[in-house]
């Protein structure tokens, strides 16, 4: 790999790069910055956690001169998640050679963010529905704008924001230097390169299997009202560091979290109905350790990039093989190894096994972990703390009480006490009951691609013909995208389940209303989306 001084870039930017602690390029960034120097469009086939922002900001800030009083560069990002994390690192990228950028999302305070383009940011990181909100007010011109960057371009159109990307790269001068970036690369995203890059060159780090091989993958079958128990022996054997917990549904969450804290664990919930300043908060202390295990929707971790989750837990499975793809890929980061564990019924097992053959990777069965297994775990732990205590030697008041119990009582009866007492083995666990999610059928649906002109079988097709990897195409890499354009989008498609998250997939339903009146104003309900206020 290059180090960065070898690349053609600004000296404050090389050492902004050095107090950031990074040495070396990862592979995407080798092949994207010096091409994107050069003033290449590119299409960059990356997944997240690849090093991808740095792929782009770098030679982004690096071109742009401190003068610049007007928004010269355009970054869209699906989610306001994602759009937060891109603006802390382009911001510190900048940040000695004095660029402005500004993040541009849904459920905040769109006054305020007002007010911040009024000191005249150079590089603008928005998501669709609230950019179009600030270009219909005449709040942003795009005039000027002499470089756009679509990043993970596969999320903003299945999300349905294919026309709000259009209206909003229509209003941007052809002359201009285009980067997109994708996981995937369905015949929309080729459509969309098509229209708006100029010759691209293509870079590609995507591995041979679609899931990455960092993850240490397994299921577990378990019927529905073992999960909870299933879950907590989990936690107890393995000891996340941190760990991702996925719901299917809001109601799901918001009970499971509660559980989890009745039975002494340290988590919070994520989804769509959590305010900015909660959402904030609650990802605040999941960064921090706070909180250990984090439990959330698909649409809430969106584009969460949170380095050391050690392990992910599907406790529901997820609805098709790209959210799996996205659920694991919280682990297994920056060349770390992280473990992804599913827990299936019986009457879904057929769905795993199209969610296997989409992602070309064998899943294996392992058996629900027994208490014993839970026990020796938790010890293990305990043992591990009470050790790393002794070595930092900062207990010493605790010394004189230490010494009175030796003369009473036996060492090994006192100590074998207190691990019992520090792992919670004197309590008595709380019963705990969940509202029962129906299982996913692998059923054969009938999708409307009109960006690939064609329609699809997506569901579970075990005849070994391919249709089922082809329905899925944008993992597989045959047929289209689930859903192309937004136009192509059903607009009833959040209403599957009583509880289904508003915030996942639907094109609208929660989304166009938790922004708030300064959100919804000047748009049409086409145009407005679920990716502002329920990432």
């Amino acid at each position: 790999m290059k180090n960065f001084s070898e690349f053609d870039l600004d000296a404050k930017v090389i050492k902004a790069i050095t107090e950031m602690g990074f040495e070396e390029s990862t592979p995407i960034q080798e092949k994207t910055i010096p091409l994107a120097i050069e003033g290449h469009d590119l299409i960059g086939q990356a997944q997240t956690g690849t090093g991808k922002t740095a792929a782009f900001g770098i030679p982004l800030v690096s071109k742009i001169e401190p003068s610049e009083d007007k928004i010269v560069a355009l970054i869209m990002c699906p989610t306001r998640e994602l759009a937060i994390q891109v603006a802390e690192e382009v911001s510190k990228l900048g940040r000695f050679k004095g660029i402005r950028s500004l993040p541009i999302y849904g459920g905040q305070d769109i006054g305020k963010q007002i007010r911040a383009l009024k000191k005249r940011p150079q590089i603008i990181i928005g998501t669709p529905g609230r950019l179009l909100d600030h270009i219909n007010r005449k709040t942003i011109k795009l005039e000027d704008v002499k470089t756009v960057v679509l990043d993970e371009a596969d999320e903003m159109l299945d999300m349905g924001f294919m026309d709000d990307i259009q209206s909003i790269l229509s209003l941007v001068p052809a002359e201009r230097h285009t980067m997109l970036f994708s996981a995937t690369m369905p015949p929309n995203i080729q459509k969309l390169a098509q229209q708006f890059l100029t010759n691209p060159q293509h870079v590609s780090v995507i591995p041979k299997h679609v899931s990455a091989p960092l993850i240490d993958q397994a299921y577990v079958e378990v019927h529905e009202k073992q999960k909870f128990e299933a879950l907590s022996r989990l936690i107890d054997m393995e000891s996340p560091e941190l760990a991702i917990v996925f719901g299917r549904t809001k109601r799901r969450v918001d009970e499971l979290a509660e559980a989890l804290q009745k039975r002494g664990y340290a988590a919070e919930g994520l989804h769509g109905d959590l305010s900015q300043n909660q959402r904030d908060n609650v990802m605040r202390k999941f960064r921090d350790g706070s909180i250990e295990v984090l439990v959330a929707t698909d649409v809430a971790a969106r584009g969460l990039d949170v380095s050391g989750v050690t392990h992910v837990v599907n406790f529901d499975l997820p609805q098709d093989p790209e959210s799996y793809v996205h659920r694991i890929g919280r682990t297994g980061r920056a060349g770390k190894e992280g473990t992804a564990w599913t827990f299936v019924t019986p009457r879904e097992i057929d769905h795993l096994h199209f969610i296997e053959k989409v992602t070309r990777h064998r899943i294996p069965k392992k058996p629900m972990p027994s208490p014993a297994e839970a026990m020796e775990g938790k010890q293990k732990v305990t043992a591990e703390r009470i050790i790393n205590l002794l070595q930092e030697d900062k207990h010493n008041e605790f010394k004189g009480v230490a010494i009175q119990l030796l003369e009473e009582y036996d060492s090994v009866n006192l100590l074998a006490a207190a691990l019992q007492l520090l792992t919670g083995g004197e309590k008595k666990e709380v019963s705990v009951e969940l509202t029962p999610e129906d299982p996913i059928r692998a059923k054969k649906r009938r999708v409307d691609v009109r960006s690939s002109g064609r329609k699809f079988n997506y569901g579970s097709d075990r005849r070994g013909d391919g249709r089922s990897g082809g329905g899925y195409g944008s993992r597989s890499g045959q047929g289209g995208s689930r859903y192309g354009s937004s136009s192509s989008r059903g607009r009833d498609g959040g209403r599957d389940y009583r509880d289904r998250d508003r915030d996942s997939r639907s094109g609208g339903g929660y989304g166009s209303r938790s922004g708030g009146s300064d959100y919804n104003r000047d748009r049409s309900s086409s145009t407005r989306r679920s990716e502002d206020s329920n990432a």
